[in-house]
């Protein structure tokens, strides 16, 4: 019976992984297909580009982008997608902010709401909490795979204004005009970044306790699940005993 039950405890989690690399799918591919209308010239398209890398990191099929690149360049795509930005606070204070793309702003404006009021948190009006950001680019590489010194030269040469060196990850951050030109000049020296993309990144950040950072891990965890969210940024300094946990 105990092998019984690992092999099922195995199966389930399987299962949960699978079903949540479905939902990052479900996000990559719509993506992709809203910037490939834009054309599938990927000189011209940085946009693409970018969505092109956050496929591959996914290890996404490589038939699976380009039916979605097709589907968005060749015109096939008739839904309407529209990119909404919703603003509020989650427990404790913590300024959150959600990016959609959705076909349905009634539905997604609802879920959102409602995942909010659940975990003690209010949805706000535009710009409500996002004084409280910076919009900048962002490229990430892994600190195992980068040189962190070179990072950092090559980075400023091109135009970054910030770069953060971590025992796991090298953040290098820059004005959103320069994103494409300088993911360009680091790949060609680096190779490619394990991402690239607009972030909010938060001006200071908020101190909570471990049962507000645990509540509002789950009001993340909700809105991540949503498929028409494609990121949630906050501004929660998290306690390490709940960054250990995870």
């Amino acid at each position: 019976m105990a092998g019984h039950s690992q092999f099922k405890n195995i199966m389930h989690r399987k299962g949960a992984q699978d079903a949540k690399r479905a939902k990052v799918f479900t996000k990559l591919i719509r993506e992709l297909t809203v910037a490939a209308k834009a054309g599938d010239d990927l000189e011209n398209n940085p946009r693409l580009r970018t969505a092109i890398i956050a496929a591959r990191k996914a290890n996404m099929p490589k038939d699976t982008m380009e039916r979605a690149i097709k589907k968005g360049a060749g015109g096939e795509d008739t839904s309407n997608y529209e990119e909404i930005r919703y603003e509020g606070y989650g427990p404790g204070g913590v300024a959150v902010i959600v990016e959609a793309l959705t076909d349905n702003r009634n539905r997604t404006a609802s879920n959102v709401r409602s995942s909010f009021s659940k975990y003690g948190g209010n949805l706000g009006e535009s710009n409500s909490v996002s004084f409280q950001f910076d919009h900048m680019g962002a490229i990430q590489y892994p600190a195992d795979k980068v040189n962190g010194d070179k990072l950092f030269e090559i980075a400023l040469e091109h135009g970054a204004e910030d770069v953060e060196i971590g025992d796991h990850f090298h953040e290098v951050y820059c004005n959103l005009s320069h994103l494409h030109s300088l993911r360009e000049a680091l790949s060609k020296s680096l190779g490619d970044p394990e991402s690239a993309k607009f972030v909010w990144k938060p001006l200071n950040m908020v101190a909570v306790d471990n049962d507000t950072a645990e509540t509002l891990l789950k009001l993340i965890d909700v809105l991540e699940d949503n498929d028409d969210v494609q990121e949630v940024y906050c501004n929660c300094d998290f306690p390490q005993e709940v960054l250990d946990k995870l």
